[in-house]
């Protein structure tokens, strides 16, 4: 989406018309906004006369609210993957409702979308702060979650069937789809729910937002698994390491996990393709490395190297959200490493480590936990405000408002950007791990 075809005001049910019950040393105006565009050239060549320059709107309590806060009835959903944060999202949403502004009517829906179709039989759980005052202290949603398309329309029968009035959605790139979705059908049939996003991915790839939570945690638990294939490298003659990590269309956790510990020599992503074989290929570069030093640690992300699986185009398998199905990056580079070696009589040892289940499922460091409490309660200050069709997030620092079709996958690490070279700097991998280049 083009700057031009950018729009970011935010739809609301109505006037808010109801004074705030909660005490806050200030109030938050929708009239307080942040410059999209910051670059000053931009800025000085911006027609002021003509019109404002594409802005943002600031999250923060409102004045006035829309919903009566002792008639209102809430609903948390959690979809997709786990991830680190969670349920420190659920607990800040819940107790912000509850203690803040008096909204005792709170429903937990179990695994995920599945809990709002009444096929699947699934139970909902009233959520109070008795309940969720623990939660953050463990990993996983105690919501569970669950991946795959469900009827829209279904969807929006059953909210209005529960009176709900704001649905909260946490979840990743599909979800804000399903909730932009939801949001459509609300507004088609004039329904008074407000829908708010949270959004998940534990691989930080969404446009416009800084940081999704559960990233810091992953890059945390990467450094563990990264010493210890630093130690297992270091513990045999010609040891190798090698740590697949999350990252399905983005290095970003190899990224920052190699910048973190700064044991990895090489990092392998999916924004900067690489052969294998050949001079100028990853595997003589492994060589040259391991003759030189006598060990080697190397990250790869899980949706690196993809090219070298071929799959015919009416072979290609999504999982039930709709993502592309990748074949396994470390086990094949394991048989390739090792099939190398062997080759030419080289005694390589190599030891293969895969902690992303255990990454994804611990609970939230320190800094995600901060972050998720201030998601949470971001998004109760939208919704009870009557903001519907959007999602809170960090963008330039600020905790704002962004509509649900604005933010989406898509956040690359740039091979010719300051991080790039910072790894290649501290890895002393070669540039260019391509025969052509």
């Amino acid at each position: 989406m083009s700057e031009t075809e950018m729009n970011f005001e935010i739809q609301s049910l109505g006037v808010p018309s109801i004074p705030s019950p909660i005490t806050v040393s200030y109030f938050t105006s929708d009239k307080r906004r942040i410059i999209y565009d910051q670059d000053v050239l931009h800025l000085a060549r911006h027609r002021w006369d003509q019109a404002p320059p594409l802005s943002v709107e600031v999250a923060g309590p409102r004045e006035m609210i829309y919903f009566d806060p002792p008639k209102t009835k809430a609903a948390i959903v959690t979809c997709g993957g786990l991830c680190p944060g969670i349920n420190d999202v659920i607990r800040a949403i819940v107790m912000e409702l509850y203690h803040r502004y008096g909204v005792h009517n709170i429903l937990g829906i179990k695994y995920g979308f599945q809990g709002l179709i009444p096929a699947y039989g699934h139970e909902v759980v009233t959520l109070t702060p008795e309940l969720v005052k623990d939660v953050h202290a463990v990993g996983g949603s105690i919501l569970s979650s669950s991946r795959g398309k469900q009827d829209i329309k279904e969807i929006v029968n059953v909210l209005k069937r529960m009176n709900i009035d704001i649905l909260f959605c946490i979840g990743g790139d599909g979800t804000m789809r399903a909730t932009e979705l939801i949001t459509e059908e609300i507004n088609r049939r004039k329904l008074d729910i407000s829908v708010i996003g949270i959004p998940k991915t534990i691989d930080n790839d969404l446009n416009l937002v800084d940081k999704t939570f559960g990233f810091d945690t992953a890059i945390s638990e990467a450094v563990h698994a990264i010493q210890c294939a630093h130690v297992e490298a270091k513990g045999a003659p010609m040891g190798i390491g090698l740590v697949k990590l999350m990252g399905r269309q983005s290095g970003h956790i190899a990224v920052h996990a190699a910048l973190a510990q700064n044991d990895a020599n090489f990092v392998l992503i999916p924004e900067v393709p690489f052969d294998l074989h050949g001079e100028k290929g990853f595997l003589k570069a492994l060589e040259t490395r391991l003759r030189q030093r006598g060990h080697c640690v190397i990250l790869v992300a899980e949706g690196a190297g993809q090219e070298f699986f071929f799959q015919e185009a009416d072979k290609i398998e999504t999982d039930a959200s709709g993502n592309l199905k990748l074949s396994d990056i470390g086990v094949y580079l394991k048989g390739a490493i090792e099939e190398y070696f062997q080759k030419i009589g080289f005694p390589a040892n190599l030891k293969y480590i895969d902690p992303s289940y255990m990454i994804r499922s611990v609970p939230a460091n320190a800094s995600d936990s901060i972050y998720c409490g201030a998601l949470g309660q971001y998004a109760v200050h939208a919704g009870m405000c009557g903001k519907t069709g959007m999602l809170v997030g960090r963008f330039r620092g600020e905790y704002v408002h962004l509509p649900l079709q604005t933010v989406m996958s898509g956040k690359k690490v740039d091979p010719a950007g300051n991080i790039w070279m910072r790894v290649i700097e501290s890895t002393g991998q070669p540039m260019v791990m391509k025969n052509d280049g």
